[in-house]
């Protein structure tokens, strides 16, 4: 086992927000990592909203977003309240707005706290390719000037605003200036908090956003310094945006999630699922129990550490030992690797590898991290994995998984976990790589069942990336860099895209999974 390291201080940054307050619920400083979800019914559908809400209030949420689009959904708010109270409900909710400022104004009269995306404040489609630093205090200007009646309006109610940056909605002076990257996501935020700050508004929060686990987690970590650097302490919300359904949604939560909550960083969390909104509660739980305000959590992870580099190649006589499985993305294939414990190192007699201990932390590169869980269940061992493999070799561009689980004869299910942990930081792929939005009061179509139908048929497509979106708000711009998008584009119609261009509009819903498939076979892209 490796010995602990004195530089800790590597991992976890002690970055303490301060205490906002959404309703009566103070979430920051040193309160508890609150649990966040949204409802995927029709705001408008008063009833419907209320009996979810309720129902994930009683699971243990602690504040609840709805997706309000229109004058007719920001009405149904103070009724959705009214309902809610009859019942003692009094959870915080978040109205979600896009597109349209002026429906924030309407919804922050109503609700604890508004969520705007900066993308939506700006002049879109400028189609200019540079911007000059007049352009750019122009820009900022004229956002300031949209922004300023929200800022009064939740002074005066007392609402909260939440910032949420994603990686696929930035603004076109963003991108021209900083491309589609964790820099342009932390700047576009630092933007929106100098207006807030020179308006005297600091109910405030952040989140950046992304898809991608570890772009997600380099935004979140680049964000917090910047602020620390600039005095900044607004709390942060963490979530892995459109991370899909089942076991490697999950997988890709529990990456970007617990390694940043692990780190320090985090104040409320949102597991997003392509599937009922009450079961995104008990994974929130399980994350904030064991990594929420822990300071002990990468120390931890550490103990149950032994790292391995491959730094040698030489001719070996037969060694017997203990056989393990050990999955890498740092060798060409599988490397059935055995364990010499006279020497404590793995080899590999065909390839002539020996792999060595070392006792470094960071990390070095094209290291094989051994993971050692003798006493744990295989639900708390998934998610402990998933979380201490991103703390530890994240940042690198290749590493080698080997979970030991103190049980002979069971490297078959270790070896499958430890793939699928690698495809959800994008390391290595053993099957299609899946992009969809959790559904929500926008949603053009029923997205669970559409995503359930999409993989029953690509899932086999090994590292393909596929995107299931409900509605155009996460549509276009987030899945900008899948090889193929499924959109809803109006009651019952859905719009097709091959690598960020529409190329089949308006397909009858019955009838699009088909056409994703025969798109897929005509394109020379359905291989295992």
């Amino acid at each position: 086992m490796s010995e602990k390291p004195d530089h800790i201080d590597l991992f976890y940054i002690n970055y303490i927000s301060r205490q906002i307050r959404i309703g009566d619920l103070l979430l920051g400083g040193s309160n508890p990592v609150r649990i966040q979800s949204m409802t995927n019914t029709p705001t408008s559908d008063v009833p419907a909203t209320v009996n979810q809400i309720r129902q994930l209030a009683s699971a243990g949420c602690d504040i609840v977003r709805v997706a309000v689009q229109n004058m007719k959904e920001a009405e149904a708010l103070p009724l959705i309240k009214k309902e809610l109270k009859k019942s003692h409900i009094y959870i915080p909710l978040v109205a979600d707005v896009h597109f349209n400022p002026e429906i924030a104004e309407i919804a922050a009269q109503y609700v604890e706290k508004v969520r705007i995306n900066p993308g939506n404040y700006v002049d879109r489609f400028w189609q200019k390719t540079d911007y000059s630093e007049k352009d750019n205090i122009f820009a900022l200007e004229k956002i300031s000037e949209r922004l300023k009646p929200l800022l009064k309006i939740c002074k005066q109610e007392g609402a909260a605003i939440r910032v949420g940056v994603n990686h696929g909605s930035l603004s076109e002076r963003i991108l021209v200036r900083y491309g589609n990257t964790p820099e342009g996501m932390v700047e576009s935020a630092m933007e929106f908090i100098r207006i807030c700050r020179d308006e005297g508004f600091d109910n405030l929060t952040l989140s950046l956003k992304a898809s991608d686990v570890l772009t997600m987690i380099e935004a979140n970590r680049l964000l917090v310094m910047r602020m620390m650097a600039s005095g900044y302490d607004y709390p942060i919300h963490l979530g892995v945006t459109e991370a899909g359904s089942g076991e490697d949604a999950r997988l890709k939560s529990m990456a970007g999630i617990g390694s940043l909550l692990a780190s320090g960083i985090g104040d409320t969390v949102r597991v997003s699922l392509t599937e009922d909104p009450l079961n995104e509660i008990p994974v929130a739980k399980e994350l904030v129990k064991h990594f929420g305000r822990n300071k002990d959590a990468v120390t931890d992870t550490i103990s149950h550490t032994t790292v391995y580099q491959v730094e040698t190649e030489e001719p070996l006589k037969a060694i017997t030992g203990q056989k393990f499985l050990v999955i890498t993305s740092c060798l060409s294939q599988h490397a059935e690797l055995y364990f010499d414990p006279v020497h404590n190192r793995l080899i590999n007699e065909n390839l002539n590898l020996i792999i060595h201990p070392v006792k470094q932390f960071p990390v070095p590169g094209n290291s094989i991290i051994k993971l050692s869980y003798p006493s744990l269940s295989f639900s708390e061992l998934m998610m402990r994995a998933t979380v201490d493999f991103t703390l530890l070799v994240g940042h690198l561009k290749s590493g080698g998984i080997w979970i030991d689980n103190g049980k002979n004869g069971n490297t078959g299910e270790m070896a499958a976990i430890s793939l699928k942990i690698l495809q959800a930081l994008g390391k290595r792929f053993t099957g299609a790589v899946y992009v969809a939005c959790p559904s929500c009061g926008r949603s053009q179509f029923d997205v669970i069942e559409k995503l359930k139908k999409v993989k029953t048929v690509t899932s086999h497509l090994k590292g393909l990336k596929i995107a299931v979106m409900g509605c155009v708000v996460n549509g276009i711009g987030e899945m900008s860099d899948a090889d193929y998008g499924f959109v809803g584009a109006g009651q019952g119609k859905v719009n097709i895209y091959r690598a960020g261009k529409l190329v089949v509009k308006n397909i009858p819903e019955k009838e699009a999974v088909n056409e994703l498939v025969s798109l897929i076979k005509k394109s020379n892209d359905w291989k295992a």
